[in-house]
């Protein structure tokens, strides 16, 4: 990333905890983060890919972290407070793989919950009573593409409506201490985090492009660009609600499918 769109001292002096920051879009949008003048937490499971993320970023710093453990999360916050607390949180980590529902072990289903739902609640929760109480504060929720449910991801899809409805409910206990929350829902997007799957499932990914409106696949940061903005001043009159980065995926109709064509932005962000 050579610079970002964003002015570069939008957030300057500000501090963002940024979940599953290692790779994929959690790393793109600690990049935007950076170059926009502000101090960028990564977090996740893995160090040795924190530890080279932080060395790239350069403002930055990283805790180890499994958002499926509450002890984890606790001592996640514990640390940030001490270091100063943040004024944004992303919840970006998650996991699934596919599998038919009706193969699917209730270790499996319980895993994926475990981690894109229950995760999720007790790192907002965790937030607002350590940094956000009283105070304010912003926190973005990355959920998915599940308008027209999602076959052989259904624990995720169940875990990341739950988050779509999560996001509301807090968003109206907690406005009333200056506390936004919103969340993205990427498409189809060409994120390394498909390079986890088969290249069965790969291929199939990446043929969606023509069902939607754009024609392309999405990238890392576009979606890091629409959570910047629902962190920065410009959405401060925006919150509960999901911002759809999607191409216009679920307007697809077989009546009037997509045309493909070559207006594509003269540059990818």
């Amino acid at each position: 990333m050579d610079k970002s769109i964003f002015r570069t001292d939008l957030f300057s002096g500000k501090r963002a905890l940024i979940t599953g920051g290692g790779t994929g879009i959690g790393l793109r949008t600690a990049k935007e983060f950076v170059a926009t003048g502000g101090h960028a937490i990564i977090a996740g499971r893995r160090e040795e890919l924190l530890e080279k993320a932080v060395k790239e970023l350069g403002n930055a710093s990283y805790v180890v972290l499994n958002i499926r453990e509450e002890d984890s999360v606790k001592n996640c916050f514990s640390q940030i407070v001490d270091q100063g607390g943040v004024d944004f949180l992303v919840n970006n980590a998650g996991g699934q793989f596919p599998c038919p529902a009706d193969q699917m072990s209730i270790k499996g289903w319980k895993a994926v919950i475990d981690t894109n739902l229950t995760g999720t609640f007790m790192m907002c929760q965790e937030a607002f009573n350590t940094c956000f109480k009283g105070k304010g504060g912003k926190i973005v929720n990355v959920i998915a593409n599940i308008w027209n449910g999602f076959p052989l991801l259904a624990h995720t899809g169940a875990a990341r409506a739950g988050v779509d409805n999560l996001t509301k409910s807090l968003a109206v206990e907690w406005g009333p201490h200056g506390v936004s929350i919103n969340s993205v829902a990427p498409g189809v997007i060409d994120s390394s985090g498909l390079d986890t799957y088969d290249e069965h499932y790969q291929k199939v990914v990446r043929s969606m492009a023509k069902n939607n409106q754009s024609g392309r696949l999405g990238t890392e940061g576009e979606v890091a660009a629409s959570i910047l903005f629902l962190l920065s001043p410009a959405a401060q009159y925006i919150t509960g609600t999901t911002l759809r980065v999607d191409g216009g995926e679920p307007l697809y109709h077989p009546f009037h499918p997509p045309k493909q064509h070559d207006k594509l932005p003269a540059e990818l962000i």
